[in-house]
């Protein structure tokens, strides 16, 4: 699945249903990332309303990347978060990992976080337990690519009424 170029409006603040069709996510996984990520935190006004500023909207952007795209646990995603975040302050340039390319090696885990385990045909026993063959960590990113697919497909499939269904 490719990455998309997602523009952000020119503003100043964003509120959370403006940041939810950006990101393309529901409101309550934006305030559970806030939980989450100490580095997405909205400012408050007096009456509760979250307002997200660019920064806010182009972090909640790397999380779902992070996510939805690389695999990354949320474990895994707030340390690459943290460490892209360190290089940034030391000036080092932060690259963008396309969602073709595996992602960067570093030691925050994700769902392929494991040393793929390449097995001879005539060793099979001598292989470990653990471990995913380059083959089976293929086919586990084409499932997840599907998988992304199938639920933005549904999302967009409209309601049957319940008169289409009765029969």
């Amino acid at each position: 699945m490719a990455q998309t170029a997602v523009v952000i409006p020119e503003k100043i603040f964003f509120k959370i249903g403006e940041v939810c069709d950006i990101v393309g996510v529901q409101a309550h996984v934006l305030r559970y990332w806030e939980s989450e990520f100490s580095m997405l935190s909205p400012q408050k006004n007096k009456s509760g309303q979250r307002s997200y500023r660019r920064k806010d909207v182009e972090t909640a952007l790397k999380i779902k990347q992070l996510l939805y795209n690389e695999m990354f646990t949320i474990a895994g995603a707030r340390k690459k978060l943290i460490a892209d975040a360190r290089q940034a302050s030391r000036g080092e340039e932060v690259a963008v990992t396309d969602t073709a390319e595996k992602p960067a090696a570093t030691s925050a885990p994700t769902l392929f976080d494991t040393t793929p385990v390449v097995v001879d045909s005539d060793d099979v026993d001598a292989a470990p337990t653990i471990g995913l063959s380059n083959k089976q960590r293929e086919a586990l990113r084409k499932l997840s690519v599907d998988l992304l697919e199938l639920r933005e497909m549904l999302k967009k499939r409209p309601e049957i009424s319940a008169d289409a269904t009765a029969v």
